[in-house]
């Protein structure tokens, strides 16, 4: 992959940077472009919520980054900025509440697709100039809010995450979530929704080996749950607590649903099971690589080391660039994904 050349620019115009980071954490989590600029003259507050767009080379038709200024802080001889793109808007971050909505039995957003659903409320929520919704898409499958009704005060991060959780597509060997997204069309920053890609079959967009563009594998702890409740038909509930593994990993919760079980025997039994298929996949991996500024969520991409436990196929859930005028350093954050309750379920039929 070329290298990169990286340019900042805030309403359009160009602005010359002393260095920057962006940083992609993805699961609908706001990616952040932070950086510093020689100390402006005048008022640095009117930066406040103007638009910010990061290309990495001069012949790129569309920008890695498009965000809004949140934070602006100043020393002796430079401004530090911090930008976020538009799922800032959706999480409470930057001094900045979440958009919410008010549902109610006149007032909803029942009977729509997902992707319908989110267009009205995007709309509803007046950020249709931040998030655009022209190649959102639908869920694989289709589903709808018709069952289950959202009601009460919600935020647009919350109904999103619900409604993401119900659609599995269930057609392939293993069953796969849908994700959401942003991409970004030349112009607006474009919502999508799309399956998570399957690092077994999808096509692999790059190749990653120890003696050419890896300079580093970072071994990072994910967190596996620990203190696991499944819930099963007609109300019959059971808790699993690993207590030696709360006091290793910490107490991390977990609450699934499964009607097919009926006693809080089998309850339990199945929240051990997930207890061990999660702790089988305990670990995220980060690469720190010479090639890959161009790589997105839920790319898949392979490694090759003399390490049989480290070979394989990856996901990318997360990218940080740090970047000056002259330099560059890229570092992806990827994982083979421990199984979905869906998945899990499968496996158990087999």
């Amino acid at each position: 992959m070329r290298e990169i050349s990286p340019k900042i620019f805030i309403e359009g115009s160009e602005i010359d940077y002393v260095e920057g980071d962006y940083s992609l954490n993805g699961g609908l989590t706001a990616a952040e472009l932070t950086f510093s600029i020689p100390k402006p003259a005048g008022d640095f507050r009117k930066l406040w919520n103007r638009e910010v767009t990061l290309y990495l080379n001069d012949f790129d038709s569309v920008p890695l980054f498009r965000g809004w200024i949140k934070r602006a802080e100043q020393d002796l001889n430079s401004l530090e900025i911090k930008a976020e793109d538009a799922f800032g808007y959706l999480v409470k971050s930057g001094g900045q509440s979440q958009a919410k909505l008010t549902l109610t039995e006149r007032d909803n957003l029942d009977g729509l697709t997902v992707g319908a659903l989110l267009i009205k409320a995007i709309q509803k929520a007046n950020l249709q100039d931040k998030i655009g919704t022209d190649y959102i898409g639908n869920t694989v499958p289709p589903i709808n809010s018709v069952s289950e009704p959202l009601r009460g005060s919600m935020t647009l991060h919350e109904i999103l995450s619900d409604l993401l959780s119900k659609a599995v597509d269930n057609s392939g060997t293993l069953p796969r979530p849908n994700i959401a997204r942003l991409i970004d069309d030349g112009t607006n920053s474009q919502l999508i929704i799309e399956l998570e890609s399957d690092v077994e079959t999808d096509t692999v967009v790059h190749t990653y080996t120890e003696r050419d563009n890896i300079i580093e594998l970072s071994i990072l702890n994910r967190k596996i749950p620990t203190f696991i409740t499944v819930n099963g038909k007609d109300g019959v509930t059971a808790t699993f607590k690993h207590t030696s593994a709360i006091t290793a990993l910490d107490n991390n919760p977990l609450e699934v649903d499964n009607d097919s079980l009926g006693s809080p025997a089998e309850c339990l039994d199945f929240a051990q099971k997930l207890f061990r298929a999660n702790l089988k996949n305990q670990f995220e991996y980060s690469l720190d690589i010479t090639e890959g500024a161009y790589l997105v969520e839920n790319d898949v991409i392979k490694i090759i080391t003399d390490d049989p436990d480290y070979s394989g196929n990856y996901r990318i859930i997360g990218k940080k660039i740090s970047f000056a005028p002259d330099s560059y350093k890229i570092d992806i954050t990827i994982n083979r994904k421990p199984p979905t309750l869906a998945e899990f379920l499968a496996s158990e039929d087999n």
